[in-house]
């Protein structure tokens, strides 16, 4: 298998640590506000890379962080706390402003079929293992006190800027802003807050009341439950300046080393040309989305096509197209399901199927590449390969794609098209062609579609 890994920005044949076993952490969601589909679109991914390995045979531990303190309304150490400023915005505490978010945020994986990882951390509950780190740090010389905080000193560490190749003589111009003059360098970074004595989460530590900064919990967890070197760290594109270069910096200080060894990065779900964020206004949620009668997996589906490097466009025209190839996944599967007994292998058969599990298997080994994955599955859909065996190469390359196809679908039809259905078949007993398909095509703007078939019209969803 290879994977483009951002720290040598280039495809490497991926060799985990242990022969069979994989360690993979994942930045998760600050439960401040709703999980949309922008963010669900790299939770789709990184499900399909576990998924993948998976089904290489690889034991895998799958570990993502839930941030529930410490992340400030700035990516870097400006502003306040996204979770204080998300409590007094909903009027609720902190615990159940979190409590609300990871329920969301929970209920969009279960709709997009995203595996629960492995384990599931929580900054709160972490606190001494991120104090049990920042001591280290500071014992090796990384990190000094100033009036916000305990601070990391980038100047320790010579390959500060290299992960993200930023240019620091521009970021020295002002890139950064500038909040605590006593910071060696701007882009020197807090380990532990302690400038904040109305912040309603604090906690005793060696250099005051405080409470931590955002990237300290992931070096922390990260290693708490793979150990000080693993296999994969993953996150968007957007975490590379930032976050996972401050997460580099603090494995440097604490261990002298690299945690991950391969560092793998979404692109954007773009909607209009922009980012999806809440603060323009135009976030999508995947229970929207269900509630205006899109299937959640023709979202996935949407998602698949498109590599995690590259991101997506994100329109309700692709999502729709996504939703008719998914349905039309479905039928072949259940027209392969249907039909009795299981026909003698001929030799064409045999090689077709090896053909196609070899391609399926290129695919997903070069860099994830799910949407050549996907071209092959409907090149095996189309092939003469008997359908017994292309129901089962199709299950079981579900297991990478998840699209729960082995699965019966019940489709709900809603009344109101149920009668329009029926006006139109008395319009055609009554031979007035004309006025049935005026019906019919109301159905199609509906999200329905009828197949005159000679047991009668058969309703399905587009």
């Amino acid at each position: 298998m290879k994977l483009y890994n951002t720290l040598t920005r280039k495809i490497e044949e991926f060799k985990p640590i242990k022969e069979g076993e994989v360690g993979i952490y994942s930045c998760g969601p600050t439960v401040y506000w709703n999980q949309h589909i922008g963010h669900m679109y790299a939770y789709t991914q990184w499900d399909t890379l576990v998924r993948t390995l998976k089904y290489l045979g690889l034991k895998t531990k799958w570990v993502m962080n839930i941030t529930d303190v410490g992340h400030m309304t700035s990516d870097e150490d400006t502003g306040e706390d996204k979770m204080e400023v998300g409590a007094k915005r909903e009027g609720l505490s902190v615990t159940e402003l979190a409590e609300k978010y990871i329920k969301q945020f929970l209920k969009s994986m279960e709709l997009l079929n995203i595996q629960e990882p492995d384990v599931f951390s929580r900054a709160t509950e972490h606190i001494q293992e991120q104090i049990d780190l920042i001591e280290k740090i500071g014992a090796n010389g990384f990190a000094y006190k100033t009036k916000t905080g305990l601070v990391f000193d980038t100047s320790k560490f010579p390959d500060y800027a290299k992960f993200a190749h930023l240019d620091l003589e521009k970021q020295q111009a002002g890139a950064r802003v500038e909040v605590d003059p006593e910071k060696k360098q701007p882009w020197d970074f807090l380990l532990w807050v302690t400038n904040q004595p109305n912040h309603i989460m604090q906690w005793d530590s060696p250099w005051g009341k405080g409470f931590p900064g955002w990237h300290i919990e992931c070096t922390a967890m990260s290693t708490k439950y793979l150990g000080e070197k693993f296999d994969i760290h993953t996150g968007g594109i957007e975490h590379i300046p930032v976050h996972h270069t401050n997460e580099i910096a603090q494995a440097y200080g604490a261990f002298g080393q690299q945690t991950a060894n391969y560092w793998l990065h979404n692109g954007w779900l773009i909607l209009k040309d922009e980012k999806m964020s809440k603060s323009l206004g135009n976030i999508i949620l995947v229970t929207g989305l269900a509630k205006k009668g899109y299937d959640p997996l023709a979202l996935r589906y949407l998602i698949l096509t498109s590599h995690y490097r590259q991101g997506l466009k994100f329109t309700e025209k692709a999502l729709k197209g996504a939703a008719i190839s998914l349905n039309k996944l479905r039928e072949l599967v259940a027209s392969w399901r249907a039909e009795k007994g299981r026909k003698t292998l001929t030799e064409e058969d045999m090689k077709g199927v090896e053909k196609f599990k070899k391609e399926f298997l290129a695919a997903i080994c070069q860099d994830l590449n799910i949407p050549q994955a996907l071209a092959v599955v409907w090149q095996m859909a189309k092939s003469s390969v008997s359908s017994q065996e292309k129901l089962d190469l199709i299950l079981d390359f579900d297991q990478v794609l998840g699209l729960r196809l082995a699965e019966p679908v019940r489709v709900k039809i809603p009344k109101e098209i149920k009668e329009i259905a029926e006006k139109r078949e008395k319009l055609r007993g009554e031979k007035k062609w004309l006025e049935a398909d005026k019906i019919r095509k109301k159905i199609e703007t509906k999200g329905f579609e009828i197949e005159d078939t000679e047991k009668g019209p058969k309703i399905k969803k587009q």
